[in-house]
């Protein structure tokens, strides 16, 4: 089996996950729609889209962080059959590398966030991030939950983490696993409560628990966030840096998923 390490703060540098989202409330029993005046102006005329029943805020954005990257809105579509694509792709006239991130007008709380991916992401170019998360704007270092696919630009560092960052306070705590995939059909899965949040992955599209792999739930006693948050998917480049491939990249979200509890 793969090692497991739990990691105190130290990657905190390196899910910098994009800080782009509307205000939470602090009633994490419910979904409630975000305060739009919280929002950042660059965001306030923004392209939305509608996946898996909720709308979604499409980032349409010059240089920013994650990364420091360009964020463009024509990399993100919605398909027939309704799966959600996300998109990395070099822009011919410019000469830039052009990344995608939606948002969730939405806030969630304590459930169950479960996504379906569609995509080699234990492939992905060392440069590449596909990030699925939690997170409350303005306040970077607390209220966000990861899920990451990302080798940070190193190719001998394992390629799938979970982080975790506190309420108040600093350090997060990670789980970094060496993910290798028979197919290109996967579902993850985290878990929020107040006391904790707990994370899966599984092979295929059923959360059938014999195709399950590496589950972690936070150390107990960890400072968890209580809040409601908007829901964050991005695919963009560590460091701004073009993949080292010089490949584009797609990724398809067949479905997400919020079930309260």
């Amino acid at each position: 089996m793969q090692k497991l390490t739990i990691i105190i703060a130290a990657l905190a540098i390196f899910t910098s996950c994009s800080k782009e989202a509307a205000t939470a409330t602090d009633n994490p029993s419910t979904t409630i729609t975000a305060d739009g005046g919280a929002r950042k102006a660059a965001a306030a005329a923004a392209t939305t889209i509608s996946f898996s029943g909720y709308t979604w805020e499409v980032r349409e954005q010059g240089s920013s962080g994650p990364g420091p990257n360009y964020w463009s809105a024509s990399n993100v579509w919605v398909d027939s059959e309704g799966h959600l694509h996300l998109k990395i792709r070099k822009d011919p006239a410019t000469g830039r590398w052009l990344c995608a991130e939606v948002i969730s007008q939405q806030s969630f709380g304590y459930g169950s966030y479960i996504w379906k991916i569609e995509g080699a992401v234990d492939k992905l170019d060392k440069n590449i991030v596909l990030g699925l998360f939690n997170y409350k704007a303005g306040d970077n270092g607390h209220h966000e939950m990861d899920i990451e696919f990302a080798r940070w630009g190193n190719s001998a560092w394992h390629n799938y983490n979970y982080t975790v960052y506190p309420a108040s306070g600093s350090g997060s705590v990670s789980q970094t696993y060496e993910l290798g995939l028979n197919g290109t059909y996967t579902s993850y899965k985290f878990v929020r409560n107040s006391t904790s949040v707990s994370y899966k992955g599984y092979h295929g599209h059923n959360l059938d628990e014999a195709n399950s792999f590496f589950p972690w739930t936070t150390p107990s006693g960890f400072n968890v966030s209580t809040l409601s948050l908007p829901v964050h998917m991005n695919l963009w480049l560590f460091n701004g840096n073009a993949p080292s491939n010089q490949q584009e990249v797609e990724i398809i979200i067949h479905s997400f998923a919020f079930i309260a509890g």
